[in-house]
């Protein structure tokens, strides 16, 4: 849960960043985030807590949320370079 809604929280503060590095620090962030929640909700399904077809949606926009921040950070930080 803690984890799940940091990403959130640190999306929403990378919006109000001041700065490209700040963004990055904070979307980074959400990005290490997303691989703790992607790791407890393959826990939960590898252990028999939660079937796989209940949490099957959060698990694919987790990957789709980690694919995003990645290529948002990504622009950044190669526009910064430039």
């Amino acid at each position: 849960m803690r984890s799940g809604t940091s990403i959130g929280a640190h999306y929403r503060e990378g919006h109000r960043a001041k700065s490209d590095a700040d963004i990055i620090n904070k979307f980074e962030t959400a990005l290490q985030e997303l691989d703790e929640t992607d790791y407890w909700l393959d826990l939960l399904v590898k252990a028999g807590i939660v079937p796989a077809q209940k949490v099957e949606t959060l698990i694919k926009e987790t990957n789709e949320l980690l694919a995003i921040f990645t290529t948002i950070v990504t622009k950044i930080k190669k526009r910064k370079g430039k």
